[in-house]
């Protein structure tokens, strides 16, 4: 399923509130702010655009990183996306910043 993921999947997302199923099975509101297409890190062989999302949680959180499920338009839901933290460097302290990769 997670070949299937394009960024078109996320673009719709932008700007949206949607729920990140975190590894213990707790839910976790997320807002998508930013996506970015890497067409220079694209494999020759790979149909799939290299893109990453840079999202917030919408209230305070522990969490660090780990296999996440999200709901996306037009595939449903996706389990065992690889989320990571980022540092909040000056942002609201109170919220958690994350990044998703897909290469």
């Amino acid at each position: 399923m997670l070949q299937a993921v394009q960024s078109h999947h996320f673009q719709t997302l932008l700007g949206q509130t949607v729920v990140l199923r975190l590894p213990d099975g707790s839910e976790l509101p997320v807002q998508f702010e930013h996506l970015e297409e890497s067409p220079r890190a694209r494999m020759r062989n790979s149909e799939r655009m290299p893109f990453s999302v840079e999202f917030n949680s919408l209230a305070p959180t522990d969490f660090v990183d780990g296999l996440c499920t999200l709901q996306l338009p037009e595939l449903g839901k996706v389990e065992n996306i690889f989320v990571s933290r980022v540092p909040s460097m000056g942002r609201d302290p109170q919220r958690g910043y994350f990044y998703i990769a897909f290469n």
